[in-house]
């Protein structure tokens, strides 16, 4: 039942549209909108099918629509697209009827499947699992059904990189070339020198999005004219950061996207060898891009004197083991070389001497993808979008206490309110925001009074925080600003690669000082009190210089979280320090439980739960707690059910 697209079409699509004029595409109008649905004969139904999607539900719900068919023996196209983006609310169905909208099902769970089909057959529609329907001026709309983009969720996006994310199918290159893909390869490679691709670029003013924003032309610029046996574009598309998830979900939802925007920027700097680099743990994603990249040889479009144009280019995948190290270049380049993933100093930088000595263009996914974007639109169209020192648009990870987590992607200078209230829902049961992430482990978090504040390099930088690989991580008044730092700083010190003391020794120190705030000293009078309150004096100097001192980018940047927080949540640093406490509640070494004499009825189930015995009584009168040996886990509030356990 499953298709990955009308291959009959596929000579057609390689010798008649690739590479054509628009007067000669336009003769093949008609086919082109039988492969991307918009003419359909028999009805369509796809599902959302990525990593998000099948931890959601997706594997055993397509299971169910497959079985659905068959017991019915239906004449129907069943398939896999990827990520809409919103993956709060997968997985996502999309029916289409002949001569009728594409219906948008979502959270289609294998237990709401026969239902929804059950209904949509019959012409009904349940409304508890509709979320929109497409626009479309060749479909019938359904009535009183909203549009999916007027959906909050997709109207404040511009979606130039992620157009086609939960719209193809992503095993299908004839879906992909009929709605316009590998065009602008063919374009380039026909029309342009690379120098001229390099100065398109340079007058775009594109950045690279891997966070120091680095301009792109002028990397390219610099790695086209160095001279070398043999250059390299690598693209790096391996994202360690827990709180990032976009470029996973780009490479399963539209993979040949990838190879194009790779494709583009190998003959521009002038490589005939191209390597994209992501986890080893992707293998959804590395099986699609894989695919694609057999498909596009397949079809002419990778390989040996690419469609007669003189130009040559082979891609390959390299699975790194997520050190996230690996982010900074010259670590990422001695881990494909085998060595171990450590910084080196620079100059020469990769562009001079990169991988196996050779000059190499290295550049995040995302950087690439917006390459397509300056090509097909042309530099002047893309500077009209985002702010005079970042153009463009930024793709982000939304998560934490919010509404509607998933992928999007905004206009460069949107604020960061719109993103948090507008897109993403606010915050839900009335929750008080705290803070935001951003960029990562070793961003900054900002406060509630920012949140106006523009998306761009610069404006992010003066708040001590980087866009970074692009995470957004919601904060509630439930969560502990010293325990969220803690943890990244745990992270950090792990992922240190060693080679540099203020790195290596500045965060596991930093961790320390953490984790001393974040529980009461054992002697209150004795050596540990004043160890503490010494650290807690020199943390801010202590980050300063590992901020100043550090070899790479993870070194110099792992000082945000703390340097960042200090400065937005010193309130917080002080309650935990003077006071000893955590108004989060989260820190439970700071905690301290009583028992209401008053309340307790003696019933023994709190001393039964405790898990270190603190909690000593005679049955069926008042219980205690020994201070000495409670851990402060808060089994006993748990379980209590008279309210007689107290905390302060």
């Amino acid at each position: 039942m499953e298709t990955v697209g009308p291959s009959t079409y596929k000579d057609v699509l390689i010798n008649e549209i690739l590479g054509q004029p628009q007067e000669k595409i336009n003769q093949y109008q008609n086919i082109l909108e039988k492969i991307l649905r918009n003419k359909i004969d028999r009805t369509c139904i796809s599902l959302t099918y990525t990593s998000s999607s099948i931890i959601a539900g997706a594997k055993e719900s397509f299971k169910t629509i497959d079985t659905y068919l068959e017991e019915r023996d239906m004449d129907v196209d069943l398939f896999k697209v990827g990520s809409t983006g919103l993956c709060a609310l997968e997985p996502f169905m999309e029916v289409q009827l002949p001569g009728k909208a594409k219906i948008l099902f979502s959270r289609v769970t294998a237990d709401k499947v026969n239902h929804i089909l059950d209904a949509v057959f019959n012409s009904y529609l349940p409304e508890e699992n509709v979320f929109g329907q497409y626009e479309n001026k060749l479909h019938e709309p359904w009535e009183n059904v909203p549009y999916v983009h007027e959906h909050p969720f997709f109207a404040g996006q511009k979606r130039y990189i992620l157009k086609n994310c939960g719209i193809i199918n992503p095993e299908s290159i004839n879906e992909y070339i009929a709605g316009g893909g590998y065009q602008n390869f063919m374009k380039t490679i026909r029309n342009y020198t690379p120098e001229e691709i390099c100065d398109l670029i340079t007058n775009a003013e594109l950045r690279g999005r891997g966070g120091e924003g680095y301009p792109t032309g002028k990397k390219w610029k610099n790695t086209l004219n160095t001279s070398g046996e043999q250059r390299y574009l690598i693209c790096n598309a391996g994202e360690s950061d827990p709180g990032a998830f976009m470029e996973r979900t780009i490479m399963e939802s539209d993979p040949h996207n990838v190879i194009e925007s790779v494709a583009i920027a190998s003959y521009a700097v002038g490589a005939q060898k191209a390597i994209v680099y992501l986890e080893s743990e992707y293998d959804l994603a590395y099986k699609r891009l894989s695919k694609a990249i057999e498909l596009a040889k397949s079809c002419g479009i990778l390989g040996h004197d690419i469609f007669n144009s003189g130009f040559s280019l082979n891609i390959s995948i390299f699975r790194g083991a997520g050190a996230y190290v690996c982010g900074e270049e010259t670590a990422l380049i001695a881990s494909m070389e085998g060595k171990r993933g450590m910084p080196r100093t620079k100059p020469p930088y990769p562009s001079q001497k990169g991988f196996t000595g050779q000059p190499t263009a290295l550049n995040n996914l995302e950087t690439l993808l917006n390459v397509l974007v300056v090509l097909k639109n042309g530099p002047d169209r893309y500077k009209e979008t985002g702010t005079e020192n970042s153009r463009g648009t930024k793709i982000f990870s939304l998560s934490g206490n919010i509404e509607r987590t998933g992928m999007i992607e905004i206009p460069m200078g949107k604020p960061i309110r719109d993103i948090i209230y507008k897109i993403g829902g606010g915050l839900p049961d009335y929750s008080e925001l705290k803070g935001v992430l951003a960029g990562g482990p070793a961003g900054g978090i900002i406060k509630y009074e920012h949140l106006d504040t523009q998306i761009d390099y610069k404006s992010i930088r003066e708040l001590g925080c980087s866009l970074g690989s692009g995470g957004l991580v919601v904060l509630d008044q439930n969560n502990c600003i010293i325990d969220t730092v803690k943890y990244y700083m745990s992270y950090l010190e792990q992922e240190s690669c060693g080679k540099c003391i203020p790195c290596r020794e500045g965060t596991a120190r930093m961790h320390e000082i953490l984790e001393n705030i974040s529980k009461k000293p054992q002697d209150e009078n004795g050596h540990t009190t004043l160890q503490r309150f010494k650290g807690v004096m020199h943390l801010e100097k202590l980050a300063e210089v590992i901020r100043d001192t550090s070899l790479c980018g993870l070194g110099q940047r792992a000082a945000n979280p703390v340097l960042s927080t200090l400065r937005w949540f010193r309130d917080e640093y002080e309650e935990h320090i003077f006071d000893r406490n955590c108004q989060a509640g989260i820190c439970r070494d700071l905690r301290t439980y009583y028992i209401d004499v008053d309340k307790c009825t003696g019933c023994a189930i709190c001393a039964k739960k405790c898990p270190t015995g603190a909690i000593f009584g005679t049955l069926k009168k008042a219980h205690f707690i020994v201070q000495e040996k409670c851990i402060g886990c808060g089994e006993c509030y748990e379980v209590c059910k008279f309210n007689a356990i107290i905390t302060q």
